[in-house]
Parts: structure tokens; C-alpha cells; sequence
């Protein structure tokens, strides 16, 4: 597709984005941009980790009620819509959900209420992907999106904690796994409502900001070449896509990340707890490998940003997933020093986490993929408490996931390589916010 260079097509850009961005590139001054963002932080940024933490404490409910009893009580065996008040009335949605699991009795009732829990939560990666790519610049984002995925770790610290807590409640009316689900709906339930009313739906319609900031915070991002939003649907985007061998690499990367990781997360407490710890050491050494995860998303944001290398960074980061979930495969654990190895071992392989931080600011959209809840699956019942069915599985992504790797480095490297070579560069970025793919738009490179 052909572009005219010397204006912005108004037909293509969103009538919104239209009247807050300017027909060229405004300089914004590194000041303003840091002034800019402080507001955009409290606003936005404080959104996305409390709901982030929010949402990977329910997730982790069922993980530390497996520890507390729920198997033997329940018998179990083995964008037009605005974007803010749509992730509000989600958070509601699965808080109310999530208070529900304390009157489940059975596997069937858990499968209904889990399976509800996984639509309403659903909505929270990719909001949080279009919100970040909409608010915050392209260098900016690999560090916000640390910001709010590391919750993962920050609700292993909380949540082994106030497990323990929970644990605590002895011949009460209700089980302590029950007091735990209901606890954690009831605060996302009053969550939601915050942030419905606090959380801008957009730049442009935030009324809690000036006009003239608003206009400064539409011209910040331009030099994303990633628009801001767009509700018209093109048949011709969609042909584009299913084309573009970028489609089903990403596929297979969401689904070799998010099977190893979603099982570990959700069968942490017993896996753990099948190494021999007890439930009180199991939940206190979840604060533990809340530490870790925090640690490796960090490292990996701060390599991302540094050496802009996104490709050879997730492939870096598959090493020590190789090597921990070897260790669990193949040593028994005989003693304490062994049990202490295969802890650590676990622990190694969730460098993993730091990779799907990677994979997440890779991707400016991003869909939730079945895998979230086949990960799971692989744990089973008869091959505990080493899981080799589970772990072989997981070796098996990180194979597929390497070569996946490889072949999109070298393919993005290629792409930029043919646009470089068309010198149809626009410096006054005046397509920016216009409705095009990243083949229509000239300006646009890829980052691997």
C-alpha cells in the first residue's frame, strides 16, 4: 500500500486520535516526557500492578487451597468498548466468581466457576498490552510491562503469607480455603468499582488531564508507528495477518511459554509439597520463589532495555529451564540435601517467567491462548510426585520454542532489511496514527 508523504490520511486515523494529534511530529522535551509520565504512572501504571497483582492472587487461590484441603472436600480426583470501564466491570465479574468457589463441592462445580474465572481474567493481559502500548513510549514499555507482570512474584510473597494466615482457621463455620476465596472476591469486587472510576479509558478521554497535556501525551507515542486506537474493521488487516509468517510464530511462542509456565504456577504448592516440605513450609517458601520471579523479570526488562536484543534474550533465558527441569527428571529425592537441589531446580526453571516477560512487551497485542488452562493438565495424578509426563512436555516448548526463536530473528531481520532498502522513510512521522500494518507503514521497525 502506497502512503502520501506529505500529510496524514485522515481516513485512516481514528476521529479521536484526530483531534488531539497534530498533522506533524511535536517535539516533546525530555522534561515534559518525564513530567508526562509521572501522571500517566498514577493513573495508569498504578491500575495495571495492583490489578495484576489482584488477578495472580485469585489465580493462585486454588494453588494454595489444593494444600489446604479443598481435593478431599470438593472430591477431586487428580476495543470499541472503553477500555478501562471493560477491564472495571471484568475485575467485578471474576471477584464475584472467585467468591463462589467457597460453596464448591465437587469437580464439576469447580470446573464451572473455574472456567467463568478464566473468562472474566482473560481480559487482563491483553487490556494491559493495548493500555501500555497506548500510553507509554516504545522504550518505556518493556519496563512497565516488568512493572506489572512481576506481581506474579509479588502475590507468591503476599500470598504464601496470608495462606499461612488463612490456614490458621480451625472449626469455623466455613474451611479455610473457603475464607480465603471468599476474602479475595470481596476485595476484587470493590477493586473493580475503583477502577471504573479512576482509570482513563484514553489519552483522549481523559478528563482527569488538560487539554494541552492531553495533546502532549498523544504526540509522546507517535514515535511508536503503533497509532493509538482504531475501531474500523478492514477485511483486507485480517487477510494481511493470516499471510504473515509473524502470526504463527507468535503462536507457537505464546503456547510454548504459557503451557510450562501456567502448569508450574498452578501445581507450585503440590509439586512442592510432594518434595516432602509440609503445607506450613510449602506456603512460606512460596514468599521464597515470589523473591526469585521478581528478580528474574527484573533481569530481564533491564537486559531488554539495555541491549535491545529481544530474540537472543528469550533464548538466553531457556537455559536454565533446560537445565532445572533436567535436575527434576532425573534426581530422586533421597534426603535433605537432595530435596534442598530439587527445590532449587524448581526455582531455575522458572527463569521461564523471564522470557514471557520478553514475549509480552515483543507482542503489542497479545491473545490469551488455551494453553493458560491445558498447562495445568499435564500435571497428573498418577505420575506425581515427579511428573515426568508434565516435564518432558515442558522440554519439548523449549526445544520448539529455540528453533521458533531463531527463525523469527532471522525473519524480522529480513523485513527491516527490505524496507531499509525501499527508502520510503518519513521523518516527520506523519502516518503515525493512521490505520496501517506494520508492512503498510514505512516507518515502522521491527525490534528483535
Amino acid at each position: 500500500m502506497s502512503t502520501e508523504k506529505d500529510h496524514a490520511n485522515y481516513g485512516r486515523m481514528d476521529k479521536e486520535v484526530a483531534r488531539y494529534a497534530s498533522d506533524t511530529a511535536v517535539e516533546v522535551s525530555p522534561e515534559e516526557s518525564r513530567r508526562l509520565r509521572r501522571m500517566i504512572d498514577k493513573r495508569v501504571l498504578l491500575i495495571m500492578i495492583t490489578t495484576y497483582f489482584i488477578q495472580a492472587l485469585d489465580k493462585g487461590t486454588l494453588s494454595f487451597a489444593a494444600i489446604m484441603g479443598i481435593r478431599t472436600d470438593a472430591n477431586l480426583i487428580g476495543q470499541q468498548v472503553p477500555i478501562a470501564k471493560y477491564l472495571g466491570i471484568n475485575i467485578i465479574l471474576w471477584g464475584l466468581v472467585l467468591a463462589c468457589h467457597a460453596a464448591c463441592s465437587n469437580f464439576t462445580q469447580l470446573v464451572a466457576v473455574r472456567t467463568l474465572l478464566g473468562i472474566f481474567e482473560c481480559v487482563c493481559q491483553p487490556a494491559f498490552l493495548v493500555l501500555s502500548s497506548m500510553w507509554y513510549k516504545r522504550e518505556e514499555q518493556a519496563q512497565t510491562i516488568a512493572y506489572w507482570y512481576m506481581m506474579n512474584g509479588g502475590q507468591q510473597i503476599v500470598g504464601g503469607l496470608l495462606a499461612y494466615c488463612f490456614s490458621l482457621l480451625k472449626n469455623g463455620a466455613i474451611k479455610s480455603w473457603q475464607a480465603l476465596f471468599i476474602t479475595y472476591g470481596s476485595f476484587s469486587v470493590l477493586w473493580g468499582v475503583f477502577v471504573i472510576f479512576w482509570m482513563p479509558d484514553s489519552p483522549m478521554r481523559a478528563k482527569c488531564f488538560s487539554e494541552e497535556d492531553k495533546k502532549l501525551m498523544v504526540e509522546r507515542v507517535r514515535s511508536n508507528q503503533t497509532g493509538l486506537q482504531n475501531k474500523k474493521f478492514r477485511l483486507e488487516q485480517v487477510k494481511e495477518a493470516f499471510l504473515d509468517p509473524q502470526l504463527y510464530c507468535r503462536m507457537l511462542i505464546a503456547i510454548c511459554t504459557t503451557l510450562p509456565t501456567s502448569g508450574l504456577g498452578a501445581f507450585y504448592g503440590i509439586v512442592v509439597s510432594g518434595l516432602g516440605f509440609s503445607v506450613l513450609e510449602t506456603q512460606l517458601l512460596a514468599m521464597v520463589l515470589g523473591v526469585v520471579i521478581i528478580l528474574i523479570l527484573l533481569s530481564s526488562a533491564f537486559l531488554v532495555k539495555k541491549y535491545k536484543q529481544n530474540c537472543f534474550i528469550m533464548g538466553v533465558y531457556v537455559i536454565p529451564s533446560f537445565i532445572g527441569t533436567v535436575v527434576l527428571m532425573t534426581v530422586k529425592n533421597t534426603d535433605t540435601a537432595t530435596r534442598a537441589g530439587l527445590l532449587i531446580s524448581y526455582y531455575i526453571v522458572l527463569t521461564l517467567l523471564g522470557r514471557t516477560n520478553v514475549v509480552y512487551e515483543y507482542l503489542q497485542k497479545h491473545c490469551r491462548t488455551d494453553q493458560e488452562d491445558a498447562g495445568p493438565q499435564v500435571f497428573l495424578t498418577y505420575d506425581a510426585p515427579r511428573y515426568f509426563i508434565a516435564f518432558s512436555t515442558h522440554m519439548g516448548c523449549y526445544a520448539l520454542l529455540v528453533l521458533v526463536i531463531i527463525y523469527l530473528r532471522w525473519h524480522l531481520k529480513r523485513e527491516n532489511k527490505k524496507k531499509d532498502e525501499m527508502a520510503e522513510f518519513d521523518a516527520r512521522n506523519v502516518h503515525a496514527f493512521e490505520d496501517l500494518t506494520d508492512r503498510e507503514n514505512p516507518n515502522f521497525r521491527y525490534i528483535y
